[in-house]
């Protein structure tokens, strides 16, 4: 009973946070050039989230932010939380590539699709048009965050789920850096089932950054840093 009052407060502090954020939220969701007040904004709506949760981060080797210029954030997807923890830790402004069914949501949605980049992983075009946008942002100056697994696994037993292809295109068509992140207990502390959980410790993991500059795009370098990547986003689950 406990667990399901605790989860019920989740929502209520989500949608707290961004009722007393709004005007900001609105604000700097107007144009893509507001975007990094945007990020600030975003970063305050994840502090309100988290520590009301009871929820303590604690991120190690942030200072891996620094030894890349342009990179793409990558990480396990295992809760809810992975997007508050995400704009906790970062240093940098990014966007986030996401699932366009979020967009859907009541008031979230709305800002949602504002600040980010939408994908229906079903829809070529979709897709397509996706890393389109993606190319716009980068050439802005603005890194990005994907989730390579592409969802939270639908079976609780898996770690690491499989990587999708097109961060890792991303990345060797832009020259890039790739900056792993694991994330060991956001999983244990708020499962996407709507039981279980519990409040304490998120701790985050920066990795030295996998670089992609001077690679042909072709199947072995796809796969190459794949396996670089999950190999270190694994060694900290």
């Amino acid at each position: 009973m406990m667990s399901f009052i605790w989860r019920i407060w989740f929502y209520f502090l989500v949608l707290v946070a961004t009722l007393v954020l709004l005007p900001f939220l609105f604000i700097t969701t107007l144009r893509e050039q507001f975007y990094p007040y945007f990020f600030k904004v975003a970063k305050a709506w994840s502090a309100i989230i988290l520590y009301g949760m009871g929820f303590y981060p604690h991120f190690k080797n942030r200072e891996n932010f620094y030894k890349a210029e342009k990179f793409i954030l990558m990480a396990n997807h295992s809760s809810m939380i992975d997007i508050m923890m995400m704009f906790l830790l970062a240093k940098q402004p990014f966007v986030f590539v996401g699932k366009k069914e979020l967009a859907k949501m009541p008031l979230f949605g709305y800002f949602y699709k504002r600040s980010c980049i939408l994908v229906d992983r079903g829809d070529l075009k979709s897709r397509q048009k996706a890393f389109q946008q993606t190319d716009e942002r980068l050439a802005q100056g603005v890194n990005v965050c994907i989730f390579p697994e592409g969802k939270v696994p639908d079976d609780p037993d898996i770690t690491l789920d499989r990587f999708k292809d097109g961060p890792f295109k991303l990345a060797i068509n832009h020259s890039l850096a790739i900056m792993p992140i694991s994330f060991p207990d956001n999983k244990k502390r708020f499962p996407y089932k709507l039981t279980g959980g519990q409040p304490g410790r998120l701790r985050a993991f920066v990795h030295e950054p996998i670089t992609a500059k001077g690679m042909e795009l072709n199947l072995k370098n796809k796969r190459s840093l794949s396996q670089q990547t999950r190999e270190a986003i694994l060694s900290r689950l």
